[in-house]
C-alpha cells in the first residue's frame, strides 16, 4: 500500500526560504499521519506565477540551492516539489522527486500554460515523462494538464490552477487510471488559486477533496489499485466561492505585501460597501478603516447609510467634507473657464479631490488604498482617472454591477452586514443633482450582458444582437469599453475571477483605429 500525503499550501511568490520551511512543516504532518509521500503543488518551492524572475539565471541559481537544502532536511520522507529548473541549458517548469538529499528523478511540464502564464515565454517542453516506483506503485509524475501515464498504475499531478467563475475546472487526462490532484492555493497579484485538490479514481470520481481557499493537508491510501482517504470536503456554492476568491485575494496581497492594514473611499453606495465587507472579511475590523467624503451632493441618506454600515462592522470611520477645497477649485479654475459650461470637469474634479485625500493617509499610515470601481465602470469608462480609480489594489475589478448585488444579498444572508437601503437604493455616483447611473449607462442587467458576451466570450457584436441585446445598446457599449482603454492601462491591479479579466490576459492596444462591424 501507499500512503500518500497531499500538501495544498500557500506559497509567497519568490520566498524560497520561506517555502521549504512550509513543506518541512508538511513534511512533519505528513509523516505524523503515516504517510511516506509528500505531493506538492506546481512551482511550490518558489510561488507562482513568477513573470520575468523566470528569465533571470541567477533567480534559477537560487532555485535549485533552496531545492538542496529541502532535499538535504526532509529525511527518509519522499517529498514530489515543484520548482523552476534549468537543465543543460534550457529553464522547465518542473517537479524533483526527492528524498534523504537524493533527487531520485525530474519530470517537465510538456504543455504549457500560454493563455494564463506565458509560459513558452519562459519554459522548454521538449524532455520525456517521468515515471518513479514508490513503494511499488508505478507513478507518473504530470504538471498541469501534461498528458502522461504510460507503462504506470497511479498519476500524481501538480497543479497550479486559478479559480475562475463559471468555468469547471479540467481535470488531467488520465488515461482511465486514478490520479491524485495537488493544487496550488492562495492569492498571488491578481490570481487568486483555490486548492480544492482532488484524488479520483479511473472511473473520475472523487475519492478526495480537500477544501476549496485555505491550506489544508491530506492522505490518501492506494491499495489494489483503489484509492481510499477520509478527507472529502464538499465543494462550495458559486457565491460562496466567489466570496472566498475575493476574501483570499485581499488577505494575501495585503499580507504577501506587508500593508499594516486598509483604507476604502467608503461613499455609501453599493461598490464601496461591498469593498468595505469582504476587506474585514478577510483582514478584520482592525486593519479596515472607512473615509466618508461628502460634497454638497452627497444625500443624507448616504451618511446614514455610512456611518450605520460602519457601526455593524466595528471599523474606524472618518468623515472629511470636501465643500471647502471644491470652492478652491472653483475660484482657481473660474478665470480659465470662462464662458464654458459646466459638464463632467466639475463632477471628475470632486473624484480626485478624494482620491488625493484618500492617497494622503496612505502616505501617512503605509494603508493600501482599495479602489471600489466594478468590471461594469472600468469596462465603459464609467470611472475617474486620479480620483475613484486612486488606489493600490481594485477588490471589484472583475466583478460585474449584477454581480456585486448578488454577493451583497449573499453577505448579507451570512450577517447582516449591508444596510438594506444601500442595496435597494438606486446606483448613484452623487456628482450633481438627482445623478444616476442609468442617466449615463443603459440598466445594468443590459450592460453586464454585453459586457460578458463581448469581453469575456469573444463574441461580435452582430452575435451579441442577434441573441436578442438592444443594438442600440451594444452600439454604445462597445464604444464606450474601446475608448477606455487608455483608462484601464492606468488603473490598479485587482482580482480575476471571470474567464477573462481586464487584467495581464486583456492585452489590446490602446492607439487603435480598428472597428467592430455591425
Amino acid at each position: 500500500m501507499l500512503r500518500l500525503a497531499v500538501a495544498q499550501i500557500n506559497p509567497v511568490a519568490g520566498d524560497l526560504a520561506g517555502n521549504v520551511g512550509r513543506i518541512l512543516d508538511s513534511a512533519a504532518k505528513a509523516r505524523a499521519r503515516g504517510a511516506t509521500v509528500l505531493l506538492t503543488p506546481e512551482m511550490a518551492l518558489s510561488g507562482y506565477p513568477l513573470g520575468d524572475w523566470l528569465g533571470r539565471p541567477d533567480f534559477y541559481r537560487a532555485a535549485r540551492q533552496a531545492l538542496a537544502d529541502l532535499a538535504a532536511r526532509v529525511g527518509d520522507m519522499t517529498v514530489i516539489v515543484g520548482h523552476p529548473a534549468a537543465i543543460d541549458g534550457r529553464c522547465y517548469n518542473a517537479a524533483s522527486v526527492i528524498e534523504n538529499g537524493r533527487c531520485l528523478a525530474v519530470h517537465c511540464k510538456n504543455r504549457l500554460a500560454d493563455s494564463l502564464f506565458d509560459e513558452s515565454r519562459y519554459f522548454s517542453a521538449d524532455r520525456p515523462p517521468a515515471v518513479v516506483t514508490l513503494n511499488g506503485v508505478r507513478c507518473a509524475i504530470g504538471i498541469g494538464g501534461d498528458q502522461t501515464g504510460a507503462d504506470a498504475e497511479l498519476i500524481l499531478a501538480l497543479a497550479a490552477s486559478p479559480f475562475v467563475h463559471g468555468q469547471e475546472r479540467r481535470q488531467l487526462a488520465a488515461a482511465g487510471l486514478p490520479v491524485i490532484v495537488c493544487n496550488l492555493v492562495g492569492g498571488q497579484d491578481e490570481r487568486v488559486f483555490d486548492g480544492a485538490s482532488l484524488a479520483l479514481d479511473a472511473g473520475g470520481n472523487q475519492r478526495m477533496r480537500l477544501p476549496s481557499f485555505e491550506a489544508a493537508l491530506g492522505v490518501v491510501d492506494f491499495a489494489d489499485g483503489q484509492l481510499h482517504s477520509a478527507d472529502l470536503a464538499e465543494a462550495l456554492p458559486p457565491l460562496a466561492a466567489i466570496w472566498q476568491a475575493l476574501v483570499l485575494g485581499v488577505r494575501d496581497y495585503v499580507g504577501k505585501n506587508g500593508f499594516p492594514g486598509v483604507i476604502v473611499g467608503f461613499s455609501g453606495g453599493m461598490d464601496s460597501a461591498l469593498a468595505l465587507a469582504i476587506a474585514v472579511d478577510a483582514l478584520g475590523a482592525g486593519k479596515v478603516r472607512a473615509v466618508m467624503m461628502p460634497s454638497p451632493y452627497t444625500a443624507q441618506m448616504s451618511l446614514d447609510d455610512a456611518r450605520d454600515m460602519a457601526r455593524r462592522l466595528g471599523i474606524r470611520y472618518d468623515e472629511i467634507a470636501i465643500e471647502a477645497a471644491m470652492r478652491t477649485y472653483d475660484a482657481l479654475l473660474t478665470p480659465l473657464f470662462s464662458g464654458m459650461p459646466l459638464d463632467a470637469t466639475e463632477e471628475n474634479i470632486q473624484a480626485r479631490i478624494r482620491g488625493n485625500l484618500l492617497m494622503a493617509l496612505s502616505n501617512k499610515t503605509g494603508a493600501l488604498v482599495l479602489t471600489t470601481g466594478n468590471k461594469s465602470e472600468i469596462a465603459t469608462g464609467y470611472c475617474t482617472l486620479y480620483g475613484d480609480m486612486a488606489g493600490g489594489f481594485a477588490v471589484l475589478k472583475d466583478v460585474s454591477k449584477t454581480l456585486v448585488y448578488r454577493l451583497a444579498h449573499y453577505r448579507n444572508s451570512l450577517s447582516p452586514v449591508i444596510p438594506e437601503n444601500i442595496i435597494t437604493r438606486a446606483p448613484s455616483a452623487e456628482l450633481k443633482p438627482g445623478q444616476t447611473d442609468q442617466d449615463s449607462l443603459p440598466p445594468y442587467d443590459v450592460l453586464d450582458a454585453i459586457v460578458a458576451a463581448y469581453v469575456e466570450q469573444n463574441r461580435s457584436p452582430q452575435e451579441i444582437i442577434a441573441d436578442g441585446l438592444p443594438e442600440d445598446a451594444v452600439r454604445r457599449v462597445v464604444s464606450l469599453l474601446r475608448r477606455a482603454e487608455y483608462k484601464r492601462r492606468q488603473s490598479p491591479i485587482g482580482i480575476a475571477i471571470t474567464p477573462q479579466s481586464f487584467g495581464g490576459d486583456w492585452r489590446y492596444p490602446v492607439s487603435n483605429r480598428y472597428r467592430d462591424e455591425f
